[in-house]
Order: structure tokens, then sequence, then C-alpha cells
């Protein structure tokens, strides 16, 4: 057999796509058996080596000398095959091998956990390691993959500059305490860095003084929060996008926000054809529906006001929330959101405007001193899945907030952007594991990380 390395199931179906493959062509590939089914003369492997989502079809029969061998080759068994093109344009599949040869690369014992049945998530959450191998994570992982290839893409073609801000850092930008902290030495825990080390919330705060060098930065990396949360969109270790844009306010942001979104879902779409339609067919029934609403449809804007007195209406006209205590400084719960993106919008819309009491320290004070720039953008069938602001520029004014809260201490340097050539910014953050939960479907966060991190789980 050959000694080149072998051709890729991707390569394959791209000649087809391109007319290149011929009838009787000679192939050698090295893959993965998925499936293997004989009905006593004929045999069928359904193979993937990884580099594209669809199986080919691996066809051997009696004429085979090695017929019984191939037919007990197990699940999961790393083979190499030698055979021939057959195209079968009129079958479900556009072409097949005919096997003229198989090589055993790695055997698969018999208590391979996957086998040709449905797996429950659960289930897979607890083989991690080998729950790439089936069709939901395969699928999973290669959107995975085109997301996070589209937001580079997206912000390279743009002039951004991509800046890798620390994991460890001593504030917790938020102010909400909830960090894990790094200690080398518990007897001494603050004498490695000579101060409280924690694992970063955001990189918000160390990516704002680049702005203010490059005019247009982001960051996407990952981030922590030590939340006792089981919820499905709750993860202890997560990747965010945060981008920031100077010379910038609050409407800025939300173009920005608009036009990001509305790319990296198209890319998505237009990459991954056979992963979405798998996720539309198999997962979330109209999330192809879903998203291409998305991209056709301009993103309103409201105000929180406007916001709460539309909820209010919506109890005295008889509607039921969970919570149907509505008034003005609550922050909103999801089924809230939901409500006016559902019901009211019937499509995305931008927030805006919140009460100064529930947004963080840095977001701009607004003239009516009750009110900061702050918008969440708010989707159908999820509710709130960006949250952004423009940045409080007066030094005195933040200074003053930050004191309030009793954060100085430690970020100085931070208070000090708005005394050294500041000016007005903006930007955003953005889940990255939930926002591959919308785009797939996939309803719990931890099946759309590879290794999820979450409280009393750590296998891996």
């Amino acid at each position: 057999m050959s000694q080149k390395r072998s051709l890729t199931n991707r390569k394959l179906f791209l000649d087809f796509y391109d007319k290149k493959l011929s009838e009787g062509q000679e192939v050698t590939l090295e893959g993965w058996v998925r499936t293997n089914r004989d009905n006593g003369s004929v045999g069928f492997i359904e193979f993937n080596d990884g580099s594209h989502f669809k199986n080919i079809q691996l066809v051997y029969s009696k004429e085979n000398s090695n017929f019984e061998d191939f037919s007990h080759i197990r699940y999961g068994t790393a083979i190499e095959v030698l055979g021939n093109i057959r195209l079968t344009p009129e079958m479900k599949q556009p072409f097949e091998i005919a096997v003229k040869n198989i090589n055993i690369l790695g055997e698969c014992s018999e208590d391979y956990p996957l086998q040709k049945k449905r797996h429950t998530f659960e289930f897979l959450r607890d083989i991690a390691y080998l729950r790439p191998r089936s069709n939901t994570f395969n699928a999973v992982n290669r959107v995975r993959n085109a997301l996070a290839f589209a937001i580079h893409t997206y912000f390279q073609e743009r002039g951004f500059i991509y800046v890798h801000t620390p994991i460890i850092t001593a504030n917790d930008a938020e102010g909400a305490g909830q960090v894990f902290h790094v200690i080398a030495d518990p007897k001494k825990p603050t004498e490695f860095f000579n101060a409280n080390a924690c694992l970063t919330v955001s990189g918000q705060l160390h990516v704002e003084p680049f702005a203010l060098a490059f005019r247009d930065v982001y960051t996407f990396g990952p981030t922590f929060r030590a939340e006792n949360s089981n919820t499905n969109r709750h993860a202890s270790e997560f990747w965010m996008i945060e981008p920031e844009i100077a010379f910038a306010d609050l409407e800025d942001d939300m173009d920005l926000i608009e036009s990001f979104l509305k790319f990296i879902i198209k890319y998505v779409i237009d990459k991954c054809p056979d992963e979405m339609n798998f996720f539309n067919t198999m997962i979330e029934k109209g999330v192809l529906d879903k998203l291409n609403n998305v991209l056709k449809t301009p993103f309103r804007r409201m105000t929180y006001t406007e916001g709460i007195e539309l909820l209010q209406k919506a109890v005295k006209g008889g509607h039921k929330f969970e919570n149907n205590d509505i008034f003005w400084g609550m922050d909103l719960q999801s089924e809230h959101e939901r409500y006016l993106t559902e019901e009211i919008v019937k499509g995305p819309v931008f927030l805006t405007d919140y009460p100064k009491e529930i947004k963080a320290f840095y977001m701009k004070l607004n003239d009516d001193n009750k009110t900061v720039a702050a918008c969440d953008l708010l989707v159908p069938k999820e509710g709130e899945i960006v949250g952004g602001s423009q940045r409080e520029e007066d030094y005195d004014k933040l200074q003053a907030k930050m004191r309030e809260l009793g954060n100085e201490e430690g970020l100085e340097w931070y208070l000090n952007l708005r005394k050294f050539g500041g000016c007005k910014h903006a930007g955003f953050g953005l889940g990255f594991d939930r926002l591959l939960m919308y785009i797939t479907g996939m309803q719990n966060i931890r099946d759309t990380e590879p290794y999820p991190r979450t409280p009393g789980g750590l296998k891996y």
C-alpha cells in the first residue's frame, strides 16, 4: 500500500463537488470505523477520518478474500483502506469506495463505550475524551472551530489589533468578588506575586489601554467565574470576545455589535452547511430560520425605561411572568428579556440606558445622573446575548464611582487612562460558549465546551 500520506474525506468531497472525482480512481484512506454491518454477502463500513463531517461508505463483498475479517472489524478501529471510487449520484451518498484491502492500524476493544445507538448527552459528558467521535460533538467542535476563525476574520479584516490580556490578574473587573484565587503556597498566599492574585473574569480592563494606543482592539480568550451555579448556562471556565473601540460612543458600539454578529453567523452558515443542517434536523428544528431571521432583521433599539413600561403594561393586560413584580430599577430576568424580543419586537433588540445601580462602575453616566450608556442585546429564544457600554471617560466621575465602591486601590492605572490623553471609547463582551449554544441550538453549555469546568466536576 502507498507510503505517501493518504487522501482525506474532505479532499474527496471537494473533488466530487469540483467534478474531479473519477470512476474507478484508486485511493488510500486512513481513519476510523463509525459503523460496520454485513448482510452475508456484502458489507458496509461508515468511515471517517475527521477531516469532514460526512462519512464515506466503504463497500466490501465476498469477492474480497478477507471478507470474514472485514466483517468483524469493530466500531472505533483505526484502519487504512485501499479501494476504488464508485460514483453513486442516484444513492444517498454521492460516491463510495469499493474496498480492495483493509489494514488494521489500531484495534478497538470490546468495551468501547460508543456503539451504534443513541447516547445521552449526560453519558457523553462522562467520556469527554471520546465524545468528539459522536455525530453531535463532531458537529459542535467543527462549528466551534469555524466560529472562532470567523471572529478573528471579522476583526482582522477591519484593522483591529488582537491583544492577549493576562489570565492572572489582581482585580475582578466587575467587582463581583466571585473569583478563583491563585496561590503558590497556601501558607503564604500573597507572597509569590506580592498581591492577591486571581484568575481573570474579563479581559476588558486590560484591553482598554490598548484601545487608547491602537484605536480598535479585541481580546478573545479564557475567563473564569467562581459561581457555585449548576444551570445549563453557567460554567466556571469559558471564553470571552471583548473588543474595544476608541473615539466611539454607545451608538457606535451597537453598530459594531450588529455588524459583528451578522458576519459571524453568516460565516458559520456558509462554511458549515452539513453541520448546521444536522443541528437544524437533530438538535433544534428551526435553528436555521432563527439565525436567518437575525441576519435579515435590523436590530431595534429601545431604552430600559421603555422596556419596563411595556412589561408593566403586559402584566396589567393579564400576562403572567414567574416574576410579575415589574419596577424601574430591577435587573430584568430572562423571561422579561425574551418577552420583549419575542412578543414585542419579534426580533433582536438593544435595550439601552440602564439604571446606574445595576451596572458596572466603568460605564458612562448619562446626563440624567440616573442611567448609564449601556446596552444589552436581546435575541429571540435566548434573551440577553451581548452586553456593552460606553466607558466613563470623565476622570472625576469615574473616581467618585470607584471611591463609592471602594475599588480604587489597585486600579489607579485604570483611572489614570482618563488623564493621560483619554477619549470616549466603548466596547462589549460576548460569551463564546453561550454564542455557540445559540447558533447550534445546544441546550447546555457543558455540551459546547471540549472539557467543561463546572462546580463539582473536574474529571479531565
